[in-house]
């Protein structure tokens, strides 16, 4: 009778053990989504900001061009 009794407090902790490791991974994995996301946004907003630079300087030289 003990056995038993000492089994199922061993497998309750376990468990609740593992509900609170799942839900630490979950909590991590959600803040490095959205890390990730920040990064990727940041990046494609400096992208697009390089382009538009570019596509400013060739107009610009096509305007002086066409003066000439």
């Amino acid at each position: 009778m003990k056995k038993v009794v000492l089994t199922m407090a061993l497998v309750a902790m376990m468990s609740v053990s593992c509900k609170d490791q799942a839900a630490q991974t979950e909590e991590t994995a959600v803040e490095a989504t959205e890390a990730v996301d920040t990064a990727a946004v940041d990046t494609a907003a400096a992208a697009v900001d390089t382009a538009a630079a570019a596509v400013d300087s060739a107009a610009t030289e096509v305007k002086a061009e066409e003066k000439k």
